[in-house]
């Protein structure tokens, strides 16, 4: 069950179970602004098992896959060469763009510092 609430300024999404209590709650306080969205049918899926997924992994390259771990620590290019101990900006581009490979040696630095397996970062667990 899903519940939405929309006032002026205010959207609440509440999902899972939800008690009878908190529902009155927000039927008097919301009135006609109150929406219940329910669907007996809702299906969640864990996106890394689905073909999509698995498609999209496999068509990335160790450079691609180093720059979406990059970004998803809040990294930018300097910022990762710094932790990697003044590795220049454009080295970490080259790597990203496959201008520049990506030896185990640096795999292994790249993964400590974004937390990933080596494996990973390159693609290889597949």
């Amino acid at each position: 069950m899903q519940v939405v609430a929309k006032t002026p300024r205010i959207e609440v999404r509440i999902t899972g179970e939800i008690s009878a209590a908190l529902l009155r709650a927000l039927e008097k306080e919301c009135g006609r602004a109150l929406e219940i969205i329910t669907d007996p049918d809702e299906e969640y899926v864990d996106a890394v098992e689905t073909d999509w997924y698995r498609d999209t992994k496999a068509g990335l390259t160790p450079g691609e896959t180093l720059r979406i771990y990059r970004e998803n620590a809040g990294l930018t290019q300097a910022g990762l060469g710094m932790v990697l101990g003044n590795v220049p900006r454009q080295h970490i581009s080259g790597m990203e763009h496959g201008r520049r490979a990506i030896s185990m040696e640096m795999a292994k630095r790249l993964a400590a510092a974004l937390g990933v397996s080596p494996a990973r970062l390159l693609g290889l667990d597949r």
